[in-house]
């Protein structure tokens, strides 16, 4: 399994950036003092400490303290006729997907990651015709291999109408629905990481599942480049709204699912609820 993408000190700093505090601001509410912020920072696991940060920051406290002590790992996930390809970019990994139809093995991407050549490979040695490319955002790190996977499939892309146009790529605006014979694909707008990010809700499998890009990550999300508010609404809105046993893949980090979400997620556990 893959590590969780963000450490309980990359869940501070991303609610505090999102959040726009100062750290004179964040010292102030979370009555602190500048030696306990770099007690923290320093990786201290005061339970008092975090307690207070935590407040401010609106992050469930239980959630959080079991990913700082490392004692939560969603549950591993296998799911028939899905696979997750992993790739390095610059000091990080990205996820990338293959979904085919049990039926006809007529196969969608999902984002390329740095490098295709894995899911070409698998592709050929398991018979199965990549016959669309859908993209989740534009960020670099999830479409870097896009050409050349269009080049080898003679696949289609599809990006979300507001998210910057990429040459070679159809228009799309979220609620368009992709199909192949055994499979539905709903698309749903989750933005705030970025302008136009697109959450592909897949039907048809043994269980539901949604590729969520940077909207989500196992214990964390993505940060809000655009808009924090709309991250965290939508992603309630149009993720957290599923059943719970919908496989969430995110563009970082391992799978995990709603209800694992709803549960373990220190910016969405059910014990806390977000206040702008």
């Amino acid at each position: 399994m893959l590590p969780l993408e963000d450490t309980h000190l990359d869940l501070l700093a991303k609610a505090q950036r999102g959040m726009k505090l100062s750290d004179e601001t964040l010292l102030e509410r979370a009555a602190l003092s500048l030696n306990d912020l770099l007690h923290i920072r320093n990786g201290s696991l005061d339970p008092l400490l975090l307690e207070k940060i935590t407040s401010v920051l609106h992050l469930n406290l239980p959630t959080f303290t079991a990913i700082a002590h490392k004692t939560w790992l969603p549950e591993p996930i296998d799911l028939p006729h899905f696979k997750t390809f992993t790739t390095n970019f610059d000091d990080m990994t990205v996820n990338a997907y293959l979904v085919w139809d049990p039926q006809s093995n007529e196969a969608i991407a999902f984002d390329t990651g740095s490098d295709v050549t894995e899911m070409l490979l698998f592709a050929t040695q398991n018979q199965l015709q990549i016959k669309r490319i859908l993209i989740t955002h534009t960020h670099g790190d999830h479409i870097f291999d896009l050409d050349r996977l269009m080049e080898k499939t003679k696949a289609p892309s599809f990006v979300g109408d507001l998210e910057p146009h990429l040459k070679g790529s159809e228009l799309f605006s979220a609620g368009k629905r992709f199909q192949t014979q055994s499979l539905t694909i709903e698309t749903r707008l989750t933005w705030g990481h970025c302008q136009g990010g697109i959450t592909y809700l897949i039907h048809g499998l043994r269980r539901p599942l949604a590729i969520v890009g940077d909207a989500l990550f196992a214990g964390s999300m993505g940060g809000g480049g655009v808009s924090w508010e709309e991250a965290l609404r939508t992603n309630r809105e149009e993720i957290l709204t599923l059943p719970d046993e919908t496989i969430l893949a995110p563009g970082h980090g391992p799978l995990t699912t709603v209800g694992e979400t709803k549960r373990h997620n220190p910016f969405y556990s059910d014990s806390i609820q977000y206040q702008s």
